[in-house]
């Protein structure tokens, strides 16, 4: 079974983060999904990345980094939108990586945005929704298709429909049936690396 460290969006640890969090260990995973927001949820995903831009971007990815430190190497590394940027970061630089989730963002792995090449080993999976204004209209879906035409072990799922957070039970955005299939997809990967 896989070790998983889980990174929250950015509304927070909402009941259906937790849901999922579950929804892993019922399967016999290890899984640790800290809070970054220290309790603190929002209505709205605007609401969210106020908070985040307040703190500030860069402070808020390396809190999350930084609470790698304290678990075990060899984890995969799992995000939720802003929560793909510690959990990409930490694939790609932290030694002993097993495997990345990546659910509706993507970083690139070459240009001024990367954390740097994808590292040898580690496979990944990412997660979207086909007509999503923020995965696709802002470019994530790019970055997502370079990873997969330059790295061996490398997955990207799309999902008919426009919701950025449609795997979150708590949100209105939740999609019931594709969210079986990313559980799914999720689970195959998880007892594989």
């Amino acid at each position: 079974m896989a070790e998983i460290l889980v990174f929250h969006h950015a509304q927070g640890l909402t009941p259906g983060m937790l849901a999922f969090a579950d929804e892993l260990r019922a399967a016999g995973h290890v899984v640790h999904m800290p809070d970054l927001f220290e309790g603190r949820t929002f209505a709205s995903i605007e609401e969210g990345l106020g908070h985040i831009e307040a703190v500030g971007f860069e402070e808020m990815r390396e809190r999350g980094v930084r609470l790698a430190d304290a678990l075990p190497e060899g984890l995969v590394y799992a995000g939720f939108s802003f929560g793909v940027l510690p959990a990409q970061k930490l694939a790609q630089t932290r030694p002993g990586a097993r495997g990345a989730l990546l659910f509706y963002s993507c970083i690139p792995i070459s240009g001024e945005w990367s954390f740097g090449p994808w590292p040898d080993g580690v496979a990944v999976q990412i997660h979207g929704m086909d007509n999503d204004p923020i995965f696709v209209g802002e470019g994530d879906i790019d970055a997502a298709r370079e990873i997969v035409e330059k790295v061996e072990d490398a997955e990207l799922f799309l999902y008919p429909g426009d919701q950025h957070y449609f795997a979150d039970s708590s949100l209105p955005s939740y999609d019931t049936k594709a969210t079986a299939l990313l559980t799914q997809r999720v689970l195959a990967f998880l007892a594989r690396v």
